[in-house]
This record gives structure tokens, C-alpha cells and sequence, in this order.
């Protein structure tokens, strides 16, 4: 079982890979062209074989992404990059706030 499912996962990477899917934002995008042109006909074709009868107007339209990878990516870079260089600040100030509350603890 366990060599199945890796296998199966291992697959699974490298057809992700192979498609583009783990590169650029730009591999990613055609990747997903891509995918927009070929599954309609696919399903049509598997649709046919099977004997369903399935017109093209009942078929989900393929949902429209305004999401840009790169960008939020870059997003949480740099919020991830701001928190980290007022760190110090804030230790600073955490630190001296928790000495006077031991201060005022200890009269």
C-alpha cells in the first residue's frame, strides 16, 4: 500500500511539474489555457463514449481567475519582510514595558 501511494504521489508531482504547473506564474497561466481548451472536448469525448447524452449548454462555463500568483506572493514576502525588521523594535519595547510591570509588581 504504502508504495502505491507513493508511487501514486510521485506521479502526481511530476505530471504537475511536467504541465508547468510548478514553475512561473507564466507556466502556470498557460497551464491553465491550456487546460481551458482541452477539457471541454474531453468531456465531450468521455460523454460520447459512455452513451451520456450531455449538450454544451449544460456544462459549467470554466470559472474566470483575476489572481495573480506573483503577486500575492510578493504580498506576503513583503509583509512577512516588514514584520521581521520591526522585531527588534518591538522586543525593545515589549521588554521594557514587561520590566516596569515588575517593577510595579515587586513595591
Amino acid at each position: 500500500r504504502f508504495l502505491i501511494k507513493g508511487g501514486l504521489a510521485g506521479a502526481a508531482v511530476y505530471v504537475a511539474y511536467d504541465q508547468g504547473l510548478l514553475g512561473s506564474g507564466t507556466e502556470g497561466a498557460e497551464a491553465l489555457r491550456k487546460a481551458q481548451e482541452t477539457l471541454p472536448p474531453a468531456i465531450q469525448e468521455w460523454t460520447d463514449y459512455l452513451g451520456w447524452e450531455v449538450r454544451a449548454a449544460q456544462l459549467p462555463a470554466t470559472p474566470k481567475f483575476d489572481f495573480s500568483i506573483s503577486n500575492s506572493w510578493n504580498k506576503g514576502v513583503h509583509t512577512v519582510m516588514s514584520a521581521l525588521s520591526v522585531a527588534p523594535t518591538r522586543a525593545c519595547e515589549y521588554t521594557v514595558e514587561g520590566w516596569k510591570y515588575v517593577k510595579d509588581l515587586v513595591k
